[in-house]
């Protein structure tokens, strides 16, 4: 028998005679001798491994890697994780080649390529991350998609079907452990003698039935763990041997069965736990105090006495509550609305019911403390227009009750006429005017929506005119010019086809222009401050320039000098202004002043950004980006989409008029060296088209203008008049006489006429020739007078290139070298050689001065003189 057998029976006999009364003290844990056969074995142990099982560890170690990556959205280490992985798997080929395709693999493909698709769709998330990751998760996804087209087939029966090889992955993995365990039990088994069992002590029972339920989990769970595991130190031949198969996977089922039936068990438990306590309690969501379930609060007890005093000192109650951290503000605005509803169910008076209101508005005010978003339609149509309304109607219907911001609250009177009541009518509708400003600007413009808001401004204009009469009884001066530039700015931009009729003597006072010059007039003589001045005047030249009042309006700007000290103005006021300028030049067009309309437009539109100017959008920057603030900021300044001047209209009115202005002037000053731009826009529009190899026919608004001064500038009138027609316009010019034409309106025909001068105008013609030589001649006198008699106008058009020359040599000199000085000496002296014969310069200047006289004589006739 060998001494590893024996080492068996040894340790039965010496069991044995522990049995007789001698004690074998033996440590707990086996030593490290026992399993250690020689030192020489120790160090010559190694682990042989297949290739298979290196390669499928190295894909693995990566997977995991790039698992963690994903997590935390690293998308630039999922790049290099990726790249790691396809360069690992290209090792493993010969190895996937001889033992198939491993699932894992294929699984780590797909769910890679659904993560970079969940996070490319993430907009939000994209526009936040940095420029290292949103690169990797560019590039990445690219690969991805390449590298999986030689992985279709797989892929695709993966995804249909994504749970069928991880089952048999998982028994796999489990099977080493549990055969493991199989093993030492099957060599524990004959050679374990069971011991006795110390008797356990006896529980102690505790007031905590939890902890015995957590103790007695832990107790089985021990004592499993130490059934399962064999004797330390009785180690066998039969613990080194293997179990069958059958045995392995009977065990594996029951050892699944009854950790299926452990955890059922204790989720019953848990569940049981969990139905007793929700008897007494109340499932709530997680977030702040004041998003929880709770009840709304009763007002006032079932058999108490509603008084005024009661009341009052209930709204004092809900007051309080204002603006406290965990206050519910919709609760609090339907507690004042109940109680608003008590107090007048026991009819306890209307300054009462005032009050409340104030503080309802206050409250709705309160309700979306952000200023960029506007108030809900709901609560718009339901609370406060209903609420503003009754309090104006309250307001009107009794004179004797007093409202004022200088009422303090110890100084309010509800139970006595005359009644006092702490609050601001006015700042309530303008601040109610600015929340119906702000729905209208969040609303889509082509929608329904807008249409549907929109129709609420009557009722807005009705408000501001019952504010108007009662401040007009019980207001001061200074609160109606405020009011009353609500009611412009309400006003000032409609059009009123009845200014171009007559109207009665009874109904002249209530046209448009009579509102606007009586509120206006009335801002000019009794405000104060210079912005509700400015402002009204402004929309005062506004409406005088949308009805044609084309005198009326220019006066009153040129009057007014707003040109000059405009910049000092606040941004919407300077807004204001550009919109009313624009409308200044659009009624000079159509009055005919064309000079006059294109100095009012070619500010805002030389710029090319009326839009901006004019609030109607933003206009992207090239220098810098607006910050998201800044944005924000601009983005309030917008008007709504009904008060919009049309841009291709003030385009086009801006093109025409500088087409009629700079066309004739190019003509009658085409020989001048220097050319004198008046619009510089407009030639910029010329030109591009001039640079366009192909020009079909015009098709835009932009087109046709070029085409008709391209027309104009030809001479040829009939295509410029086809490209552009304006009955209007040209009839103007020939009642001013600019324009020598007639108008056939029947066929809508203009008729040009050439007419001869008559005899008075043609000597006047010749007579101012005469004249503009006379006075050539005697500044050539007066120039040889003080000394200059060697003064030639050959030289001094000869000089001015030379100069232009010598300023580039010198700075040529400098970036150039000598070589290009060298060169423009040459061309300096070619050029003097070209002016020399290019066809007598000199001679025809020689010969103009004896034209003119000669200069001996005059010489001559100076010295007899003096």
């Amino acid at each position: 028998m060998s001494r590893f057998f024996h080492a068996g029976s040894d340790s039965e006999t010496e069991s044995e005679s522990s049995d007789d009364g001698i004690v074998d003290v033996r440590p707990a844990g086996i030593s490290r001798a026992v399993l250690q056969f020689s030192d020489d074995e120790e160090e010559t142990k190694r682990v042989v491994r297949s290739e298979k099982d290196k390669r499928f560890d190295e894909l693995k170690g990566i997977i995991k890697v790039l698992k963690n990556h994903k997590k935390i959205k690293d998308m630039a280490n999922v790049l290099t994780d990726f790249e790691s992985l396809t360069k690992a798997f290209d090792k493993a080929r010969k190895v996937v080649d001889r033992e198939g395709l491993p699932r894992f693999y294929i699984r780590t493909l797909a769910d890679l390529e659904d993560f970079v698709n969940e996070c490319w769709e993430d907009k939000e998330w994209r526009k936040n991350i940095s420029k290292g990751n949103s690169k990797g998760l560019t590039t990445v996804r690219q690969k991805i998609k390449k590298y999986n087209r030689d992985f279709e087939t797989q892929l695709t029966a993966y995804r249909e079907n994504p749970d069928a090889g991880d089952d048999d992955a998982e028994e796999e993995d489990e099977s080493k452990p549990a055969a493991e365990e199989s093993d030492d039990e099957e060599m524990a088994k004959p050679v374990v003698k069971k011991e006795e069992k110390a008797p356990k002590a006896p529980k102690v029972p505790t007031g905590d039935d939890d902890d015995s339920d957590w103790g007695t989990e832990s107790s089985e769970e021990s004592s499993s763990s130490e059934d399962e595991t064999p004797g330390i130190g009785h180690l066998t031949a039969e613990y080194f041997l293997k179990s069958t198969t059958e045995q392995e996977a009977q065990r594996r089922e029951e050892r699944k069965l009854e950790k299926k039936l452990k955890k059922e068990e204790k989720e019953g438990r848990r569940k049981g736990e969990e139905d007793d306590d929700e008897e007494g309690w109340q499932k709530v969501n997680s977030g702040a105090p004041s998003q929880a379930i709770t009840e709304k609060p009763k007002l006032f007890a079932k058999d108490q006495e509603i008084t005024q005093e009661a009341v009052v000192k209930k709204l004092n109650e809900i007051i309080i509550m204002r603006g406290k951290k965990g206050t519910d503000r919709s609760m609090m605005i339907e507690l004042l609305q109940e109680l608003k509803t008590i107090a007048e169910g026991a009819n306890l008076g209307k300054p009462l019911s005032v009050k409340i209101c104030f503080n309802i508005m206050a409250a709705i005010y309160d309700y979306n403390p952000n200023i960029a978003t506007c108030m809900k339609s709901e609560m718009w149509e339901n609370s406060t227009l209903p609420t503003i309304q009754e309090l104006l109607d309250t307001l009107v219907e009794c004179p004797d009750i007093q409202v004022s911001e200088g009422i303090s609250e110890e100084n309010e009177q509800l139970d006595k006429s005359p009644y006092r009541i702490r609050g601001c009518i006015l700042t309530m509708v303008e601040r109610l005017d600015e929340e119906f400003t702000k729905m209208l600007q969040a609303c889509d413009a082509h929608s329904t929506e807008f249409v549907e808001r929109l129709k609420d401004e009557q009722a807005m204009c009705d408000i501001i005119t019952k504010l108007e009469s009662y401040l007009e009884t019980h207001g001061t001066s200074e609160e109606m010019c405020r009011i009353y530039l609500r009611h412009i700015e309400h006003l000032y931009y409609k059009f009123d086809p009845s200014a171009f009729e007559e109207t009665p003597s009874d109904q002249q006072d209530k046209t448009s222009q009579a509102i606007m010059d009586r509120m206006c007039k009335f801002i000019y003589a009794k405000d104060n401050t210079d912005r509700l001045r400015t402002r009204a005047m402004l929309c005062h030249i506004y409406h005088h320039a949308l009805h044609d009042r084309w005198y009326q309006a220019r006066d009153l700007m040129v009057m007014s000098n707003l040109q000059d000290n405009i910049q000092f103005s606040d941004v919407s006021t300077q807004i204001l202004y550009n919109r009313t300028l624009v409308q200044l030049g659009l009624c000079g067009f159509r009055q005919g002043h064309i000079r006059d309309a294109h100095n009012a437009l070619v500010d805002i539109q030389s710029s090319n950004r009326a839009k901006e100017l004019l609030a109607q959008g933003l206009v992207p920057q090239r220098q810098h980006e607006r910050s998201p603030e800044q944005e924000k900021i601009e983005k309030r300044r917008l008007l709504p989409y009904h008060k919009h001047i049309n841009l291709e209209l003030l385009e086009c009115v801006y093109l025409v008029s500088a087409m009629l202005i700079e066309i004739p002037f190019m003509a009658a000053h085409e020989l001048e060296l220097r050319k004198r731009l008046i619009s510089k826009n407009f030639h910029h529009v010329l030109k591009m088209s001039e640079r366009q190899t192909l020009t079909g026919p015009p098709e835009s608004m932009r087109e046709h203008v070029v085409a008709a001064s391209k027309a104009m500038k030809n001479g040829d009138w009939k295509k410029c008049r086809n490209f552009i027609i304006n009955e209007k316009m040209n009839a103007k010019m020939i009642i001013n006489e600019e324009l020598m034409a007639s108008l056939d309106e029947p066929t809508q025909i203009v008729v040009m006429h050439r007419t001869e001068p008559t005899r008075l105008q043609s000597l006047a013609l010749q007579l101012s020739e005469k004249v503009g030589s006379l006075v050539e001649n005697n500044e050539r006198i007066m120039e040889i007078k003080q000394g200059n008699y060697f003064f030639n106008k050959s030289n001094v058009i000869g000089n001015k290139p030379d100069q232009r020359d010598n300023y580039q040599n010198q700075n040529q000199q400098g970036w150039g070298g000598r070589g290009r000085q060298q060169r423009n000496q040459n061309r300096d002296r070619g050029g003097d050689r070209d002016r020399d014969y290019r066809g007598g310069d000199r001679d025809r200047d020689r010969d103009r001065d004896h034209r003119g006289g000669d200069r001996d004589q005059y010489r001559n006739r100076d010295q007899q003189r003096y």
